[in-house]
């Protein structure tokens, strides 16, 4: 019988990497020699892309790459929407590498935390969005593309050209999601722009502000949304602030988990998650007062009689903890009718069309990544008919839903803006992929020099001998005590995995659990009037009679996604449908990780 011949874990790793790039359709021997995980990556969807706007520039990385194995039905191509960002050099990677390691942290004072709009999108400059170019019946298809291509590819070039890459933010290169955002905008009468009320101004962009009420003439909803994870104070704050900035929005409070504010939580209980059972989209704080805005916006010209006896009736049948269980009771609910869009939604439509057609108001729903569109309308709705994600870049193109027969709602895929904002914030406002990011120290950094993580979750300096000793702390040392807290190793080695923990307290930031709120400018000279205003004590009881009881809600500890996933994997925790809700409240005081065994909450595909 013939010796066998040894067979290395090297060239182990080497038949499934090659066997993975099989099944994506890629041709044997294109596999990349790197073997850093995302450097292979950035090939294979370099090979593969076939969007268009794919040669607007070089430094162009595709994320959320998708396994296929060439074009679908009619053509159809599972990468075409994917999220298309500037890549960073490697020389910047390094430098902000070697930054976390040596920069100590120092904590900023309150008036840091107060985020002016101006400074982030500079009303009037070259910052604007895609508009789409002017067309004619007379055009053909291809003609109309190509024109659009033409047009977008100058806009990147004006904005590259007048700002460096290392002062611009991340934004969407794919001219495919910008179209998606085109045929929403002309098919709505009404536009909601959703924000994050952690940092609204982040999500506002001024320019599509004026586009919409100034050439549209549309009516234009901004929805604060998540306003659980703010003080009342600061949401009636950031409600003036754009009141006085822009007086013809209409501006709605809006969350999908609301909680009583009147009882404080523990801060220190970041690892608590909470899960709510039965019928809790039903609980949604904010959808009467978007009816009333919507009505008297249309004036009369749509019946909405039949939303709001909708709202009359979820109020009234809203049960929770009843044991019954989510999907028996959705089986007894009306069904909503929802319209499954493709490319044919995408061809030209008129110049003109009519405005509330067939007595039929169509609600648009915009904004960034990650601020909570599609569980705004599952909280509309009263169940889930949308599945949700903390990944952005979840919902690829737009769909419709008809809320009842005279209420349709679209929602459109999350778009990321041209700015001035610092990466790190991006990364922190979950606009930016976690699961994707090459240095994530420096946005850990960014964080602890604005909240107090380290005491948060009771981390020890891991140089430090005596406890109660104090030293300096830099993001390496968070993101190695959070390793060594969590019992986050390398696989080889054993030693702590930093990448892993710094993608761990991100996911924390992201959630909401380790909440990074930012301020209206002037807030810390007038904080005493916000808490005493007339509509702060109004939202905390509206707040307190929305928000489940104690013994309707059940809270389970819950591990923190993983980021030493195989190759080419998505993140589990981050892409599960109805687990990785965008509005994830912080939760109740639970028991400390010190005395458990941190793998005893790992599950088997992880790691």
């Amino acid at each position: 019988m013939p010796r066998k011949k040894p067979f290395s874990v090297k060239q182990k790793k080497k038949q499934l990497q090659d066997k993975r790039e099989r099944k994506r359709g890629l041709q044997d021997g294109l596999r990349s020699s790197s073997n850093s995980r995302s450097g292979s990556r950035e090939r294979r969807e370099e090979q593969t892309d076939t969007s268009d706007g794919e040669s607007v520039t070089h430094h162009i990385r595709r994320l959320n790459q998708q396994p296929s194995q060439g074009l679908g039905p009619r053509g159809y191509d599972p990468n075409r929407y994917r999220l298309h960002f500037e890549r960073d050099s490697r020389e910047e990677v390094e430098r902000r590498k070697r930054a976390a390691r040596e920069q100590v942290l120092q904590p900023v004072s309150a008036e840091v935390l107060e985020l002016d709009i101006k400074e982030v999108y500079q009303p009037g400059s070259v910052l604007d969005f895609p508009r789409r170019p002017p067309w004619s019946y007379e055009m053909s298809k291809e003609q109309l593309m190509s024109q659009e291509e033409r047009s977008f590819q100058e806009y990147l070039g004006k904005i590259h050209g007048a700002y460096t890459s290392e002062k611009l933010s991340y934004f969407e290169h794919n001219l495919e999601t910008w179209r998606q955002l085109w045929r929403v905008l002309e098919m709505s009468d009404i536009v909601l722009l959703i924000t994050d009320i952690r940092h609204p101004v982040v999500n506002f962009p001024p320019a599509l502000y004026e586009y919409v009420t100034g050439e549209l003439g549309l009516a234009l909803v901004l929805v604060l949304n998540k306003v659980d994870l703010a003080s009342p104070a600061l949401v009636v704050a950031w409600k003036h602030y754009f009141h006085q900035h822009y007086p013809q929005l209409h501006i709605v409070l809006f969350t999908s988990f609301p909680r009583d504010i009147r009882f404080p939580q523990d801060p220190g209980s970041v690892l608590k998650k909470s899960r709510k059972r039965g019928r809790g989209w039903t609980r949604a704080l904010g959808p009467e007062q978007l009816l009333r805005a919507c009505e008297a916006i249309t004036a009369g010209k749509v019946d909405l009689s039949s939303w709001r006896e909708k709202i009359a009736r979820d109020l009234a049948g809203a049960t929770w903890g009843n044991g019954s269980g989510e999907e028996e009771e959705e089986d007894d609910a009306p069904a909503v009718l929802v319209e499954q869009q493709t490319d044919s939604a995408m061809e030209p439509i008129g110049p003109t069309r009519e405005r509330y057609k067939d007595g039929v108001v169509t609600i648009g729903c915009v904004g960034f990544p990650n601020v909570g569109k599609s569980s705004l309308i599952n909280g509309l709705v009263g169940r889930k008919v949308v599945s949700v994600s903390r990944t952005p870049g979840h919902t690829r193109y737009f769909q419709t839903y008809f809320l009842t027969p005279s209420v349709k709602l679209c929602d459109c895929p999350g778009l990321v803006f041209p700015s001035l904002l610092p990466r790190q914030l991006q990364v922190l406002a979950g606009i930016y992929p976690i699961a994707q990011i090459q240095e994530p120290y420096t946005a850990v950094g960014y964080l602890a020099s604005r909240i107090p993580v380290q005491a948060l979750l009771h981390l020890r300096h891991p140089e430090a001998e005596d406890p109660s000793a104090e030293h300096p702390w830099c993001a390496w040392d968070i993101c190695e005590a959070w390793a060594e807290k969590r019992g986050y190793k390398t696989a080889r080695a054993a030693r702590n995995d930093v990448y892993r923990a710094a993608n761990s307290l991100l996911w924390l930031a992201v959630d909401g659990r380790l909440s990074l709120c930012f301020h209206p400018p002037g807030y810390s000279e007038q904080k005493g009037t916000w808490e005493s205003h007339p509509e702060t004590t109004e939202l905390v009881v509206l707040q307190g009679r929305a928000g489940p009881s104690d013994e309707e809600e059940e809270e389970e500890e819950e591990e923190l996604s993983s980021s030493c996933e195989e190759e080419g994997r998505e993140d589990r925790d981050a892409d599960e449908e109805g687990e990785g809700d965008e509005d994830t409240p912080t939760s109740a005081p639970g028991s400390s990780l010190a005395t458990r065994n941190p793998y005893a909450l790992l599950g088997e595909d992880e790691c």
